[in-house]
């Protein structure tokens, strides 16, 4: 019988390895930071979201989901992965589709990786790559950027060894903004051995606008290619939580396979046939993004001329070991924007009215 008055050491109930591990950073609430600081409200521009609202027809068909809460949603995503198909292009039978595209990531190295196989990504990248392969037991190489703070496949490309499983490309790269054209990826996709698969994460494909940035669907005649989509960003659903990958039949299978039971909520399914309806007007709001991008980019630059161009619906400022105090100095200001510490701020484009409002603030930290 244990002493209560004995001074025990605490038992060990998690793996010691995740002490390390940094937890994933979401956006901070802008209701919070209003408060805070005793404003009306203040504008969140951290976590990459499109600031127009839900598309037409969205809430309706949320709202008539849930009156069927009470009943488990499709597990076979049947509608919606056939919609998906038809608007892509493909087989019904190489859609799979997850809570997000973070979370196939998930089970793309779940499904590939034993402990100790290796996931090759660039850094900095998305943020969850880390995570996701150490929760997985698999074995992170990380490559450095190159100076342009884009992908350097060329380094990626070498450091892929007989044990590595999963190569992740994010094109374009998040938290960068950059992406990787058509010819340097054509020849990293020839040095890949064809037993390793490449996903081309590719959550921000709606906003590229250099067409020699490819489409990651016109390479799944490469069987050990996979590419990643979302309905969180251009799309408008993010409170939802639905992506989807494309990839060979057999891959898109065994994600179906360990995909978690259930986890395309009937209320995300309902909301993204509606909003797959509405892609002339995910078109004309992906343009507005797109032009304000350019006009914040030209701005920035006045402050910190190595701002890299962006194919995504963000900007990058490379502020290194600034970058911490510049997002504190926005933030004093009222906009949230997301540092990364040593490395940059990530800045998510919003309405003109609210790239006003960091642009005064980026300019009073950085004057």
């Amino acid at each position: 019988m244990t002493d209560p008055g004995r001074s025990q050491s605490p038992l060990r109930l998690t793996r010691a390895d995740l002490d390390a591990l940094p937890a994933y950073v979401p956006g901070r609430s802008p209701a919070d930071l209003a408060r805070e600081l005793g404003l009306p409200e203040a504008i969140k521009l951290a976590s990459n979201e499109v600031p127009y609202g839900p598309l037409p027809g969205v809430v309706e068909a949320v709202a008539e989901a849930a009156a069927g809460v009470h009943r488990y949603p499709d597990m076979g995503v049947v509608a919606l992965r056939a919609a998906l198909a038809e608007r892509y292009d493909v087989d019904a039978d190489r859609i799979a589709t997850g809570c997000g595209s973070v979370a196939l990531a998930e089970h793309l190295v779940r499904a590939t990786c034993l402990p100790g196989d290796e996931v090759v990504y660039a850094w900095r990248s998305f943020e969850a790559y880390p995570i996701i392969a150490a929760t997985s037991g698999a074995t992170s190489v990380r490559v450095p950027n190159d100076t342009g703070h884009g992908h350097d496949l060329t380094a990626m490309a070498a450091a892929v060894t007989d044990r590595t499983r999963l190569v992740l490309v994010c094109n374009p790269n998040n938290p960068t903004g950059t992406a990787v054209r058509r010819a340097e990826l054509d020849r990293f996709l020839a040095a890949i051995p064809d037993d390793v698969l490449v996903v081309l994460d590719e959550a921000y494909r709606e906003f590229v606008t250099d067409p020699e940035v490819p489409d990651g669907l016109s390479y799944l005649d490469r069987p050990n290619v996979a590419v990643l989509r979302t309905l969180s960003k251009a799309w408008g659903l993010a409170g939802l939580r639905i992506g989807f990958l494309v990839a060979h039949p057999e891959v898109a299978a065994a994600i179906r396979k360990v995909v978690t039971p259930f986890s395309a909520s009937a209320a995300a399914q309902a909301g993204a046939l509606a909003a797959l309806a509405q892609a002339d007007e995910v078109r004309r709001r992906c343009d507005l993004v797109i032009a304000e991008r350019e006009r914040v980019t030209e701005a920035v630059r006045k402050l910190v001329p190595d701002v890299p161009a962006s194919q995504a619906n963000f900007i990058w400022l490379p502020l290194g070991d600034r970058a911490v105090e510049f997002g504190r100095a926005c933030e004093a200001r009222g906009v949230i924007v997301r540092p990364f510490a040593g490395d940059g701020v990530r800045v998510t484009i919003g309405t003109p009215a609210e790239n006003d409002a960091f642009l005064a603030a980026a300019e009073a930290a950085l004057a």
